[in-house]
């Protein structure tokens, strides 16, 4: 007989306790224990128990825990199977170190759960078949006739019960507050402006309001604003796009040619956005009008310190009579629609390709891929699984509200379910989800005040990878023997992309500095990326006109044609939009109270990478002091660990 401490901690928020029998069997190289009863009280949150094993199992391996419901008089049952929401199990052997359990999931019903001791270590031929055993069952999981990982069994698992705060479940975890934004709330009026909902009040937004019809900034949101990642820099203009030296003289000076802006930095700079992916896509129908989509090109120039100025802007990719280049010399009316409608194509593209596909859908392959083939212990599990929490639950809820048909999409955008399918096709590469590739292949470097790419680069450097990587893979062949880490990268480059070449998705990973660039993406696109393509969503989008979500009629072929305000969408299709309130992080970038990792030199690495973050928010706070309009979306302050909204 063997004595043992148990220590049982239970989840810290409401109703994560349980009054059900919860037991657990010892298992060892000499075999498993029957299983042994702690009676839990509801609702500590940590317990200690003293049990007795009949017999020596040696050096204990894994812990099976058993749940069931108390035996009690039919009268008495409750009616919805009883959840507990377990965080880890301690314990402590009659000789020898404590050994933790993590656990950070959810039992509910009759269940029982076998656990690994969390440093995860595989020396034992029972803790490899029980490796092999958790990616077995997973596999038949995800393909049996009620899946765990469709939609609807997904969907199951993630929404919380009535009087639940959150629940998590293999890392499925949902939100007990979150609601969207109320529309009945949304005033989208200049009139009454500054009498609006204070829940909705803020600064940027009344910049926005004050400051959107201005050259400057609207040059200014393609390096900061929602969709900061479509200019670049232009070396030679398109052939499509045919600006001439007079057209642009009015700002860059008489005499002043394009070819030398092109060719010489030193005296300023030409950048090209581009919303070619827009080309040919079919539109939709509100309120039974039919409505329009543009392709624009846009010239901007910047002279070294100075703002970023439009210089050109052309509604279509063919040029020609019907296609005029709108100029900022042109009438106020004429030059405000051009930019008008270059507004609603970067919502167009921001919406669909920068924020819904290239964070929320693209990485939510990886998440489900991670749930298939790595085990629990594995450590690129333990690294990741915080940075997926929330991610499948809000992108069931975007898939059954917004692209449903007759939902959200068909309702106010002007590309609706069917058209936005269309332009999410081939528009993600490894580069573009890469900060560093995506940077250097827009060449915009030089570009000042570009705050967006500063912070972003930041984060990107800061994150604690290599030392955490370096821990579990000594050397590059270490990456390449990890046949569970092969797996998961193979089936993200043949389900997520379809075993397509052409996108650069690496199928495989050799070495120890492919995989930190790797796992750096991932990481990177769930917290920072997205923080910074979601979180001004109401900043720049509250004052309509400033990102209308589609357009009544069809782009000018002629100056001096149209009329801005009988372009705009009606008031029904902009109230029903969809806008996501700024927030306080429920879990801000760096912050992990789910301990995976219990040896100390990951804890390490984890406490050096929360140290550089605050450094890193120092800096941008100490900068933002001094700007007109502060770029807030990358202080890890205010960044999710995960796409949680």
């Amino acid at each position: 007989m063997s004595k043992y401490c148990v220590r049982v901690a239970t989840g810290t928020f409401l109703d994560s306790g349980t009054w059900d029998n919860v037991s657990v069997s010892l298992v060892g190289p000499a075999g498993e224990s029957p299983a042994l009863l702690l009676p839990l009280s509801s609702p500590p949150q940590e317990e200690d128990f003293e049990v007795t094993a009949p017999q020596d199992v040696g050096p204990v391996l894994l812990l099976r825990v058993h749940k069931a419901p108390r035996e009690l008089p039919l009268p008495l049952r409750p009616s919805i199977p009883d959840a507990w929401f377990c965080r880890w199990l301690q314990l402590t052997p009659p000789q020898g170190a404590p050994l933790r359990f993590p656990c950070y999931q959810w039992l509910e019903g009759v269940r029982s759960l076998v656990l690994r001791e969390g440093t995860g270590e595989d020396s034992h031929p029972l803790l490899c078949a029980q490796r092999q055993a958790e990616i077995k069952e997973r596999h038949s999981w995800s393909s049996n006739s009620d899946p765990l990982f469709s939609e609807e069994a997904l969907a199951r698992n993630a929404i919380p019960p009535a009087g639940v705060g959150e629940r998590e479940h293999l890392g499925v975890t949902a939100p007990g507050s979150w609601r969207p934004g109320s529309s009945e709330r949304w005033q989208c009026r200049r009139q009454g402006w500054h009498q609006g909902d204070p829940l909705h009040a803020s600064p940027p937004a009344e910049y926005v309001f004050e400051h959107w019809q201005e050259d400057a900034f609207f040059a200014y949101q393609f390096l900061n604003g929602l969709n900061p990642v479509l200019i670049r820099r232009c070396r030679c203009l398109p052939e499509n796009f045919p600006v001439t030296d007079a057209m642009v003289a009015p700002v860059l000076g008489p005499g002043t040619s394009l070819q030398a802006e092109l060719e010489v930095r030193s005296s300023g700079s030409l950048y090209l956005v581009d919303h070619a992916i827009l080309s040919g896509l079919r539109s939709s129908d509100i309120n039974g009008r039919p409505q329009f989509v543009a392709a624009p090109l846009t010239l901007l120039h910047q002279r070294p310190g100075g703002p970023l100025l439009p210089l050109a802007i052309q509604l279509t990719q063919i040029p020609g009579p019907d296609s005029p280049i709108f100029l900022p010399s042109d009438s106020a009316e004429d030059w405000l629609l051009a930019k008008t409608w270059v507004r609603n194509s970067e919502f167009l593209v921001h919406e669909m390709v920068t924020h819904l596909l290239r964070t929320h859908f693209v990485m939510e392959a990886f998440f489900v891929s991670l749930l298939r083939q790595l085990p629990m212990c594995h450590p690129i599990f333990k690294l990741l699984l915080p940075h997926f929490r929330y991610t499948i639950y809000i992108n069931i809820q975007a898939r059954t509200d917004l692209f449903a048909p007759g939902k959200l999409l068909d309702q106010v955008r002007a590309l609706g379910g069917l058209g936005s399918g269309g332009l999410a096709e081939g528009a993600v590469t490894y580069r573009s989800l890469c900060l560093p590739h995506q940077l250097a292949d827009r060449d915009i470097q030089d570009l000042a005040h570009y705050y967006y790419r500063d912070d972003a680069l930041r984060i990107w450097i800061v994150n604690p990878l290599s030392k955490i990587v370096g821990i579990y893979y000594p050397d590059d062949s270490a990456v390449s023997r990890d046949v569970e880490l092969q797996a998961w990268v193979r089936e993200i480059f043949q389900q997520g992309f379809l075993s397509c070449a052409s996108s650069g998705v690496p199928s495989s990973l050799d070495s120890c500095a492919g995989l930190i660039e790797y796992l750096t993406m991932v990481i990177f696109n769930c917290s920072a990326q997205h923080a910074a393509v979601n979180s001004g969503q109401f900043d720049f989008s509250a004052w309509m006109p400033n990102v209308p979500t589609t357009m009544r009629l069809p782009p000018p072929t002629s100056k001096g044609q149209t009329s801005l305000v009988a372009s705009l969408p009606e008031v029904n299709a902009t109230c029903h939009t969809l806008v996501l309130l700024s927030f306080c992080p429920q879990r801000r970038l760096g912050t992990y109270p789910d301990e995976h990792f219990t040896e100390e030199a990951p804890q390490r690495s984890i406490a050096t990478f929360q140290s550089r973050l605050a450094q890193v928010s120092r800096d941008i706070r100490e900068r933002n002091r001094d700007l007109e309009l502060p770029y807030t979306y990358l202080d890890p302050t205010v960044v999710e660990n995960s796409i949680a909204v």
